[in-house]
């Protein structure tokens, strides 16, 4: 039986090695009103999502470990928004006007399928990849093509 879901916001707590670079990328680069001012963090309103950066340089991860996609550029230790394409292509224009450090450059992925979306991914300046995903219809993000649904 399915049962109605109470709205919810995520939290993603993180390390940082710079918290005046996270607070520029984060808060001016993107956009992202910023919270609680506490020594040794910030708290963003991350497009609708809480996220905590920690000045916590030795607990960074960065690009170090396996990489995803097919250019082998996605650290696995990524996160990220999934939001709509407007959204995305002005995100993509935030980013590329404030000359963001691009891994994955804004393209198509998965094209001609029911997840066909727009995809990049950026380096935060302070050890993070963020990736973003546009689609036209977020929640497609959970779809799956008709001929993989019985495996």
């Amino acid at each position: 039986m399915a049962t109605a879901r109470s709205p919810t916001l995520f939290h993603f707590s993180f390390a940082v090695n710079d918290l005046d670079r996270a607070r520029t990328f984060y808060g001016e680069v993107l956009g992202c009103p910023e919270g609680r001012k506490l020594p040794g963090r910030a708290d963003f309103d991350f497009f609708g999502h809480h996220i905590v950066a920690h000045l916590a340089p030795t607990e960074v991860v960065g690009a170090d470990g396996r990489k995803l996609g097919t250019g082998g550029k996605t650290p696995l230790r990524h996160f990220g928004v999934v939001m709509t394409l407007e959204d995305f292509k002005q995100t993509a224009d935030r980013l590329r006007a404030r000359g963001a450090d691009f891994l994955n450059a804004p393209e198509v992925t998965q094209k001609g399928t029911v997840r066909e979306q727009m995809l990049m991914t950026v380096n935060d300046g302070c050890g993070n990849a963020v990736e973003f995903k546009g689609l036209g219809r977020i929640t497609d993000v959970y779809a799956v093509e008709e001929a993989n649904r019985s495996a």
